[in-house]
């Protein structure tokens, strides 16, 4: 488990396919981060995506990214040199500053408008993202939403887009301000909106399978 909150920024080394099988991509990331501490087989988020640690030293670790991850993130697309969000694995009793974030990313979204907002040190930036129609039952206003591995309030919801504020201290943390209008981000909703909608539609197609039985 994650809690969205951006720890460090890396920059890719390289993403090569695995030889001889061709079935997933070693993903190869430079950092600051502290990850020489971390166990062979530890998690950690790379822009929102949970992935196992196979190889790491000083400055560097190493991942795998299976079929499933390169369907359905943005990891598949990245180039050496690309920077990328990181956050290590939460510990019991560490404070929850973000949300419960799992590292397992719904779908991918596209950014359709950002917009300054005020001026000088203060000045923040609006983000407008479409998220995949799957997701939308998830997005609530003022609730909870990763987007490329950060913990974000929602602002506003219209259908499957929705705005976010990014605050000074984001902006200087990650790499969210410097998305421009198209670009793919990972998407994942509040998980206890998941579960609540899940919940709830399986509710529903139990009365609905009820009533249908009595027509």
């Amino acid at each position: 488990m994650f809690t969205g909150i951006i720890e460090a920024t890396g920059v890719v080394e390289s993403l090569t396919p695995r030889a001889p099988s061709g079935t997933g991509t070693r993903l190869v990331v430079t950092t600051s981060l502290d990850v020489a501490s971390l166990p062979l087989g530890a998690s950690i988020a790379v822009d929102g995506v949970c992935l196992t640690v196979v190889e790491r030293a000083a400055n560097r670790f190493s991942a795998d990214l299976g079929p499933e991850t390169l369907a359905r993130t943005t990891l598949g697309s990245l180039t050496s040199g690309a920077r990328v969000h990181l956050e290590r694995p939460l510990r019991m009793g560490d404070a929850l500053g973000g949300h419960l974030v799992s590292g397992h990313v719904d779908g991918v979204g596209r950014l359709v408008a950002r917009r300054a907002r005020g001026e000088g040190e203060g000045a923040s930036l609006e983000l407008e993202i479409e998220a995949p129609e799957a997701i939308a039952s998830t997005l609530v206003e003022k609730g909870s939403v990763t987007v490329a591995g950060a913990s974000l309030t929602i602002n506003s919801v219209d259908g499957a887009k929705f705005s976010v504020t990014l605050i000074p201290h984001t902006l200087a943390v990650t790499n969210l301000g410097a998305l421009v209008v198209g670009a793919a981000v990972n998407i994942e909703g509040d998980l206890i909106a998941k579960h609540v909608a899940r919940l709830v539609d399986a509710r529903l197609d139990q009365r609905l399978g009820k009533s249908s039985a009595h027509v």
